[in-house]
């Protein structure tokens, strides 16, 4: 027979281990991020393609952009050099980019 302080100690267990549960879904893995990890990641990627568009140099329509843990991945094609340098350029100034691969082939 369950005891008011039997019941009470149950459930406190539960609880903690609800809460245990839902820290460990907020947190990061080497291959997840977390929910703040992909705010971040997509207002970066966002500042990165704003800043393609309003570059003379950059084609932004061929440049696909990634971010993943504050790591920029630009993908595409680009017709010059130039233009895959300047998009790795642009990417690594801005703020919280702490890499950018550059994927970008000139064809």
């Amino acid at each position: 027979m369950l005891t008011f302080s039997n019941l009470s100690r149950s459930l406190a267990i539960v609880a903690m281990l609800g809460g245990a549960v839902a820290v460990s879904a907020c947190t990061s893995t080497p291959k997840q991020e977390s929910t703040g990890e992909y705010v971040d990641s997509a207002a970066i990627t966002t500042k990165v393609k704003a800043e393609l568009i309003k570059d003379p140099v950059t084609k932004a329509s061929q440049i696909s952009v990634e971010t993943f843990k504050d790591t920029v991945q630009l993908s595409g094609f680009v017709d010059t050099a130039l233009s895959r340098s300047r998009a790795e350029q642009i990417a690594r100034n801005i703020q919280g980019v702490r890499a950018v691969k550059n994927d970008l082939v000139v064809k």
